[in-house]
This record gives C-alpha cells, sequence and structure tokens, in this order.
C-alpha cells in the first residue's frame, strides 16, 4: 500500500481509498488525482481495502469488483454494513446486470473501464459534494408527517429513529419528501439527484429505491411510504403516513 500525500494540503482535501489490483492503473490513477489535489491511498486486495477502511477515514473509496480472494462485492458489503462513505465500484464488467448488482450490494455509482480521468475525478467530486452537503445552498430541515431530514448533517430520522443512509439514498429520499405526495419519473429523480453532468441508467433508480424501502418499510415488499405508481413513477406518500 502506498499514500501520496502533498504538503500545505487545504482544507477540504479529499482523502480517497482506491481498491486496485492492477499496479499500472492504480499508478496512473494515483498519479492523475494526485495531480488535481486528491490524497490517495491504493490497496491491491479486499482485505487491505477493510483494513484501510478502519486506520484511516475516508471522503470517498473506488473499488474494483475484480480483486483477487474477496471480491469487490464481498468487500462493498462489509462496508456498507459499518460505513456510509460514498463508494463508487470501477470495473471492466460493464453490464447493466453488474451495476445492478453493485449498486444493491451497496455502491452509490459505478464506472466501467475504461473510463476517462476526467469523468471519474467529476463522479469523486460530486460525491464528495453531496456526503458533505455542499451540492447546494444551506437549506432547512425537511420533515413529512414521521419523516425528517436535516440536509446540513445528512441525517435522517423516522419516528424519531435515525436512518442509515448512504449519501445517495439521502439525496434521492430528499427530492421524494420536498415533494410528498407528487409523483415523480425515473427522469425526473435521475436529474434532481444526480444532475445532468453524470451518466446514468434508469434501473439505477429501482435500486436505490429498493434499498430505501429496506430501511423506511414495516413490510418492504408493500410499501406504503414510498410508493409505486405503476407506469409513472415513485411517491412519498403525502405527510409519510401509509
Amino acid at each position: 500500500m502506498e499514500q501520496l500525500n502533498r504538503t500545505g494540503l487545504e482544507e477540504g482535501t479529499i482523502q480517497v481509498l482506491l481498491v486496485e489490483d492492477d499496479e499500472r492503473l492504480a499508478r496512473l490513477t494515483t498519479r492523475y488525482l494526485h495531480e488535481h489535489g486528491l490524497v490517495v491511498t491504493v490497496a491491491a486486495t479486499g482485505n487491505d481495502a477493510l483494513v484501510e477502511s478502519q486506520r484511516h477515514v475516508f471522503d470517498i473509496i473506488l473499488l474494483d469488483l475484480m480483486l483477487p480472494g474477496r471480491d469487490g462485492l464481498a468487500v462493498c458489503r462489509e462496508l456498507r454494513g459499518r460505513t456510509d462513505v460514498p463508494i463508487i465500484m470501477v470495473t471492466a464488467r460493464g453490464e447493466e446486470a453488474d451495476r445492478v448488482l453493485g449498486l444493491e450490494t451497496g455502491a452509490d455509482d459505478y464506472l466501467p473501464k475504461p473510463y476517462s480521468s476526467r469523468e471519474l475525478l467529476a463522479r469523486i467530486r460530486a460525491q464528495v459534494r453531496r456526503a458533505r452537503g455542499r451540492t447546494g445552498p444551506p437549506s432547512q430541515p425537511v420533515q413529512t408527517g414521521r419523516l425528517v431530514l436535516d440536509p446540513r448533517n445528512l441525517r435522517a430520522t423516522l419516528d424519531g429513529k435515525p436512518l442509515h443512509l448512504t449519501t445517495y439514498e439521502f439525496s434521492l429520499l430528499r427530492v421524494l419528501a420536498e415533494r410528498a405526495g407528487r409523483v415523480l419519473s425515473r427522469e425526473q429523480l435521475l436529474d434532481l439527484v444526480k444532475g445532468s453532468s453524470d451518466e446514468v441508467f434508469d434501473r439505477s433508480v429501482d435500486v436505490h429505491i429498493f434499498r430505501l424501502r429496506q430501511k423506511l418499510e414495516v413490510d418492504p415488499r408493500n410499501p406504503l411510504l414510498l410508493k409505486t405508481v405503476r407506469g409513472a413513477g415513485y411517491m412519498l406518500a403525502l405527510g409519510g403516513e401509509g
């Protein structure tokens, strides 16, 4: 493992954990990100990544799917069990089924190889801005019935109990809560949550809705809060009531 740092780091520097077993790609990616002011720690295996994630606090994790020993999906699942840090899955397997599986496991975003270094940097910055609550001007808490969201601290509660959400899940739920009682299509949700600069695909919304229901609903198979309107999209029940 190596950690590249620079002197005179300004406040807000992005700390990246890059999990990649291809030494050449890891070296090139690290160099590019470092040149743009990011601090990068490289782990070549899933086990190394888990160790590093416990030793240090990272702003984002770039996680290769195909790793020796424990693969990226297993690592993502374990990471998500104890941290909400944004995770971008980076892999040569770019089929939609693989992307959906990565998102279902807990990844926030998915970037297939070969990728543009500029796009990778843009996605990193977008995820970190969202995680730090800098996607827009500070806003007041959003409350709809039993659900309360605090955009400043990225905290959400249901019936006073904290919800452990990823940054993307929080952003998606916030968009729905701000428009409670209104049906939003997949396209509208993608535009409102991700912004037009990111490459997205329709099923990513379905995956994140599925994950939100696991955390919001008593019976996720029969949702009372986060409803599907067949042929139209999704809606958060007005007032957060079933």
